[in-house]
């Protein structure tokens, strides 16, 4: 058992989610019980997650993306006052940690990709290792686009949709950023990648990847996100007596 506070300051430390300018409040989002014995970690604050974490009972439900976003509606009431009230009413915390999950350099979102696809990291295109989100590095060994992407549908469990560039031969330069970052491709284009992987595509995508002369995998943005959260809450578990489990609610985007 632990204090809800400890955790959360624990929490807040290892990814320094002091330093990051985000779109959303990061830690402590709703307050529930101040022990901690279970840890619930998911993707996403949706309702199905948090019908799970009432049926587990857990204390703590930690997600990447929680609630509170930049120019929503402030207003606490239909499918939000029902998120709010299941937490509240089963006193269960709620912990969110958007941009510091994506950029850690050991247990965030880009770092756990690259680790399960081999890649070898060299650094960030966009800032130091750790506090950027546009990760470059190279292929364990050179590919096609289309073995590339073979072998991240096998590791993500999720057909990718790849935009090919077909002036560029085999890749061995790579850059990537998980979730919704697909006007990072210009970013790393001029940074001489080969492939640029993330989560989600946008119509203009296709254009800029063709006509730059990179290619482009949308591996979706929640099969690229959801290896950090498991890694925070397999942390929390080992440094700290509480209880962790990961629930995976299918979402195909």
């Amino acid at each position: 058992m632990i204090h809800r506070d400890q955790l959360v300051a624990a929490c807040d430390h290892q990814l320094r989610a002091a330093q990051f300018k985000d779109y959303t409040v990061n830690g402590l989002q709703v307050a529930g019980s101040e022990h901690v014995k279970r840890v619930m970690t998911g993707v996403t604050a949706c309702q199905a997650l948090l019908d799970e974490a009432v049926a587990w009972q857990a204390d703590v439900v930690l997600v990447h993306h929680g609630y509170f976003w930049k120019n929503e509606p402030v207003a606490i009431t239909g499918m939000k006052q029902k998120r709010i009230k299941t937490l509240l009413d089963n006193d269960i915390s709620l912990l969110a940690y958007h941009l510091p999950l994506d950029a850690h350099a050991e247990m965030g979102n880009n770092a756990e990709l690259a680790r399960r696809l081999g890649w070898k990291v060299e650094g960030c295109i966009d800032g130091e290792l750790g506090e950027g989100l546009l990760w470059s590095g190279r292929l364990a060994q050179p590919l096609s686009v289309q073995d590339l992407a073979v072998q991240i549908a096998h590791t993500l469990q999720r057909e990718p949709l790849v935009i090919e560039a077909p002036q560029v031969g085999d890749i061995e330069r790579i850059a990537w950023c998980t979730g919704g970052a697909q006007d990072m491709i210009t970013a790393a284009f001029e940074a001489r990648a080969q492939a640029f992987v993330s989560g989600e595509i946008s119509e203009r995508t296709t254009h800029l990847a063709r006509e730059m002369g990179i290619h482009y995998i949308a591996a979706g943005h929640h099969a690229t996100e959801r290896y950090g959260i498991q890694a925070m809450g397999e942390w929390l578990s080992n440094e700290y007596d509480v209880e962790h489990r990961f629930v995976d609610i299918d979402n195909p985007a």
